[in-house]
């Protein structure tokens, strides 16, 4: 008997969303986007049967979960895919009702938990015995006072959970040169109702950034790749606007030990930087849902996304496979924007250009994506040089 094909909903239309629906059209079979977000420019994709905008996941997550419930009846049996860390917190809260509807393509929430809070993250990376930062989490002002005693400066504020405090700050995190500026920034962050950590400040530029990415089943990494990031955007702190496919051999082993640890299943994106005082890849985060840069190992021959849906769907058991080294993921607008005049030499800033390379928005097959970033882009401005 032949297994039945199903459509896809995927929640979430940013760089994430976009590059995993483009990354599925291949299958032949009906894609659903969601947006919350205005600036979702993946609403306009021609990978799309149809986009739907839905309440914010987290504002009104219980109108939210009723938008994704009613989906379900217009679009029938469908795979879930969350493809915003706010849309994964929502629908993991409430898997076991949406699988009534859905084939849910995330874990449970008892597992994003250990992930989103990174509290948690590193601690489960510190019993496993996997590097990272020294890291302390204050629950008050005096504790505060008390650890900027022992921390050296520059250090780093850093959220809890990412994606609550980028909506607030729109930045990843804080960094502080001073005890002065470390109260400061704790009091901003308590005052917006978030958590966070005091981190000691790996120095280096973004290129000592690495991903391991994988799908995991039975407790083991089925398939597995790596990428190097080149540049971010912002340059310190922001999120990777330039990756290439390589093999960063150092970071395979802790993170299959982290995620072990989780008891992670499905895809994950696994952030290390390499801390050039002594050389080791130290964990960042552990990121449970397909990534800002899906389109490079897609790119690089191996499509995530597909591997996902293949598992889910048919049952398929993932096979390692080869992948193409040297490949690169170009945010265009991130990386002109915030890089180009920052760079050496022209020649170094276009050398990713020169290469093979994939653009996360840019894609003559499918225009308005991009052409809608450029026009919110440039409202953006026009309404800021008006303010």
């Amino acid at each position: 008997m032949k297994t039945q094909m199903l459509p896809i909903v995927v929640v979430g239309l940013h760089t994430a969303g976009l590059g995993v629906a483009r990354s599925l059209v291949g299958l032949h079979v009906p894609i659903f986007g969601v947006y919350y977000d205005l600036k979702d420019m993946g609403t306009l994709s021609n990978s799309l049967a149809e986009s739907f905008r839905a309440p914010h996941p987290e504002r009104q997550e219980a109108d939210f979960i009723s938008f994704l419930i009613n989906l379900a009846v217009k679009v029938g049996p469908s795979v879930l895919i969350p493809a915003s860390d706010a849309s994964l917190v929502a629908i993991s809260h409430h898997k076991r009702e949406l699988e009534k509807s859905y084939l849910v393509a995330c874990v449970e929430w008892e597992i994003v938990e250990r992930f989103i809070a990174k509290e948690h993250t590193y601690a489960l990376a510190e019993a496993a015995g996997v590097p990272m930062p020294r890291t302390v989490l204050p629950h008050s002002p005096e504790e505060v006072e008390a650890y900027s005693r022992e921390l050296e400066f520059p250090c780093l504020v850093k959220p809890s959970q990412s994606h609550r405090f980028f909506e607030v700050f729109r930045t990843k995190m804080f960094r502080v040169e001073n005890r002065g500026e470390l109260l400061v920034a704790y009091q901003r962050a308590a005052k917006a109702g978030l958590e966070v950590m005091l981190q000691e400040l790996i120095p280096g530029e973004a290129a000592c950034g690495a991903n391991y990415n994988s799908y995991w089943a039975q407790n083991q990494p089925l398939v597995e790749f790596t990428a190097r990031k080149i540049r971010n955007a912002p340059p310190d702190f922001g999120s990777p606007c330039v990756v290439s496919s390589a093999p960063v051999p150092e970071i395979v082993e802790p993170g299959r030990k982290i995620l072990k640890a989780l008891n992670f299943y499905g895809y994950a994106c696994t952030e290390f930087k390499q801390d050039p005082r002594d050389g080791v890849y130290k964990l960042i985060e552990v990121n449970g849902r397909h990534n800002l840069s899906t389109l490079l190992a897609v790119r690089s021959g191996v499509n995530f996304p597909v591997i996902h849906y293949r598992h889910l769907v048919l049952g398929e058991i993932p096979q390692p496979s080869s992948s193409s080294e040297d490949i690169y993921w170009i945010d265009l607008t991130r990386d002109l924007g915030y890089n180009l005049f920052r760079t050496r030499s022209s020649g170094g800033f276009f050398a990713p250009y020169w290469r093979k390379h994939i653009f996360a928005i840019l894609d003559f097959k499918d225009p308005k994506p991009f052409v809608k970033r450029c026009a919110d882009l440039l409202l953006a401005v026009l309404q800021k040089n008006g303010a």
